[in-house]
């Protein structure tokens, strides 16, 4: 259990009373927890996956590197050989194997010291044409039926949407676009169905700045593209992740609060007014949702849980400072956000924090949150 490893301290927010374990055992300089979309838990409770960075070495495209907590060894491994692009790593929930992307390589590694990296499958030299990939997968999503990951490529200025096969078998081009598109996530129950993000993007060849025009999307492995949105495109909406049935999308609607999408009704609902929300997630009921709330005027933002039963709320953290001046620096370069998000089991929220001074890896136990926000 993570309360009870020596390798996290407890820290209590000091206004709300919310214990959360920070990681003590520090092998970089900057520890980060995943970007929310994508569990760094395995199933057992036994691996934990996070992002590490040597700055200046690196950024949020190229460079960071995975190290993973054992909680039966009790030890921290940093794994060098893992560097990474974008926020591309995803677990193997069942195994606690880990895959990423480096340049145009699919790459898997165990969490265990004796572990090499084996190249998984590679999206195509061909398609590539000798060009540097900006991204191949935002981050890795998994399809329902386990046998591949959602890729959604930039090379210069094309954009490519498909999925690469565990298998090593080629890779399957659903469509190319025309303008960015990124953050695929396969549907967790339909494997022919992709969430995307239309994106803003620079060109590269002559940096010119394209805009998006319409946020969240649909496409289907046939190639059609639809936005789920037509008559009413907006980028006020953002962030969006695929509920655990498969039946809302959810995303943040800025400014408003905390939405969700019913795709069989195509009805909008508004689940949590709330100002300033930045990223979300909820947990596998929809019962319980956490946010962190970044204020665009501020330099602090919180984290708050959500009890939809009780109608009750409690800040996890009141106020996340970024003190030390080379932090504002990290913010920007290693997209160092709070990003929190329930693991598969719902024990957990883990999230990034800098209540310390330093970056570092957070976890809170969810039934903590729940009794101090029920009736």
């Amino acid at each position: 259990m993570i309360e009870n490893s020596p390798l996290f301290t407890p820290w209590a927010d000091p206004c709300s009373g919310v214990v959360s374990y920070l990681l003590d055992r520090r092998i970089a300089p900057l520890q980060q927890t995943f970007y929310f979309t994508s569990d760094c838990l395995s199933r057992d409770g036994r691996y934990l996956w996070f992002y590490c960075a040597f700055p200046p070495g690196g950024d949020a495209y190229y460079g960071r590197q995975l190290a993973v907590v054992d909680l039966v060894d009790q030890e921290v491994r940093h794994l060098p050989d893992t560097q990474f692009t974008d926020a591309s790593p995803g677990v193997d929930l069942a195994t606690g194997d880990v895959y990423w992307i480096t340049v145009l390589g699919l790459w898997k590694r165990g969490p265990r010291p004796g572990d090499k990296p084996v190249l998984v499958n590679s999206f195509p030299a061909e398609l590539a044409n000798g060009r540097r990939p900006l991204r191949v997968a935002t981050h890795l999503s998994r399809c329902a039926d386990g046998a591949s990951f959602a890729i959604d490529a930039q090379l210069g200025s094309e954009w490519f949407l498909g999925d690469l096969p565990l298998d090593g078998s080629p890779f399957r081009l659903w469509k190319k676009l025309d303008r960015c598109y990124n953050h695929a996530q396969f549907s967790p129950v339909n494997p022919d169905l992709i969430l995307m993000a239309q994106d803003g993007w620079y060109d590269g060849a002559t940096g010119e700045k394209g805009e998006a025009e319409d946020r969240i999307w649909l496409a289907s492995r046939n190639g059609q593209v639809e936005a789920l949105f037509p008559e009413s495109p907006s980028n006020m909406r953002g962030h969006e992740w695929w509920g655990r049935d498969g039946r809302h999308i959810w995303y943040i609607h800025y400014g408003q609060g905390v939405a969700r999408f019913n795709l069989e009704r195509r009805q909008m609902e508004m689940v949590w007014p709330l100002e300033f929300a930045s990223h979300a997630h909820a947990d596998t009921t929809e019962r319980y949702i956490v946010a962190d709330v970044i204020p665009q005027q501020r330099q602090e933002s919180r984290i708050v849980f959500l009890n939809r039963e009780s109608g009750r709320a409690v800040d996890i953290v009141s106020d996340l400072p970024y003190p030390a001046p080379d932090l504002e620096l990290y913010k920007s370069k290693y997209h160092v956000h709070p990003h929190p998000r329930f693991t598969e089991d719902d024990r957990y929220i883990i999230y990034t924090t800098t209540v310390r001074g330093v970056v570092d890896v957070a976890v809170v136990p969810v039934a903590a949150l729940i009794e101090k926000t029920s009736a």
